[in-house]
């Protein structure tokens, strides 16, 4: 059974091995299982769900080999930060990631928190570090996770937002899990457009890492007022033009960074827009590891950005018209 196991992973990271990659990271944010906020633990099936493992597969056979897992860190360890898990959401999570992992694909474990713990800040880094130790000993030996610190920290102190990222960096490597990458993310819901003047820049910059694995995580949509919640997009260069101040910084600084969410409506203007930018990434490449969109899951229906198979607007029309930027 073993065996079977190890030649079913060697075959399928065979495959995606043998595509032809302009970015490292073809990616796609799974969201479901957060829903609900505010309703916790919440009941499955009502107020959240899992992800479909034959969609996964879908986009897998697309090319797509980077799924971002969004999940509540409350319905994962209920009423306190260092509490025991809840053993049936903890089960789905796990289901999750060892389907796409031996897959050859990636798994990014992210809780979809806004650096908040039952909708208060959370201020207790070494509350906070041990959650990751925790968690990421239940995945350290398998080297295809990896763990996204936060989503989109929002209007904290920038200090705090340091010292959160650096407590999870610690809690990770404490854990034993020395070889897998962790995406920390900024203030200021982590925007790339406004990775240098929001101060991320100069602060996360002194973030360390024993195993020098860090990855910087920045969001990207190309509405009016990049909050995502748009068909329409400015231009068909404004993917590129608010990368470009990021672009620098990582190339200043030797870092490299990923785009964990972005999206743009299904028109023309935006998906000139979205492949101008993935253009601009490519010819980057030496430091953008990819980008991952938003979103897909079972509960999105017909919502713009949707790219959950078969029936999703963006699996449609726009991946057609994208996924050509990242493997051929």
């Amino acid at each position: 059974m073993r065996f079977e196991l190890l030649a079913t992973i060697a075959l399928a990271s065979s495959a995606l091995a043998q595509q032809k990659r302009k970015l490292q990271w073809f990616g796609i944010n799974e969201s479901g299982a957060e829903f609900g906020e505010g309703t916790y633990p919440g009941i499955f099936g009502k107020h959240y769900i899992w992800y479909d493992l034959n969609t996964i597969d879908q986009f897998i056979a697309q090319g797509v080999n980077m799924f971002r897992l969004n999940f509540a860190m409350e319905r994962l360890t209920p009423n306190t930060l260092t509490g025991a898990y809840d053993a049936g959401y903890l089960g789905n999570l796990t289901e999750q990631v060892n389907h796409i992992t031996q897959k050859g694909a990636y798994a990014m474990i992210q809780p979809h928190n806004y650096g908040r713990f039952y909708s208060n800040i959370i201020t207790d880094t070494a509350g906070f570090k041990k959650w990751w130790q925790n968690l990421a000993a239940k995945f350290k030996d398998n080297h295809l996770v990896v763990f996204d610190t936060n989503n989109e920290y929002h209007d904290m102190d920038q200090t705090l937002v340091f010292n959160l990222n650096q407590a999870a960096i610690d809690g990770v490597r404490a854990a034993g899990a020395t070889t897998q990458y962790i995406t920390p993310e900024g203030n200021s819901w982590s925007g790339a457009w406004t990775w240098v003047s929001s101060g991320n820049g100069a602060s996360l910059l002194k973030l360390k890492d024993p195993s020098n694995k860090l990855i910087y995580q920045m969001h990207q949509y190309l509405d009016t007022d990049g909050s995502g919640s748009h068909p329409e997009c400015v231009s068909t260069t404004i993917f590129k033009e608010r990368l470009q101040a990021a672009t620098k910084w990582l190339k200043d600084n030797k870092k490299v960074g990923v785009i964990g969410e972005y999206a743009g409506g299904n028109n023309t203007q935006c998906i000139s827009a979205l492949q101008d930018g993935l253009k601009y990434m490519g010819d980057n490449a030496d430091v953008w590891y990819g980008a991952i969109w938003w979103a897909a899951g079972p509960w999105w229906a017909d919502y713009v950005y949707s790219m959950e198979p078969t029936t999703g607007p963006a699996w449609k029309t726009v991946l057609p018209k994208i996924k050509s930027y990242f493997v051929s």
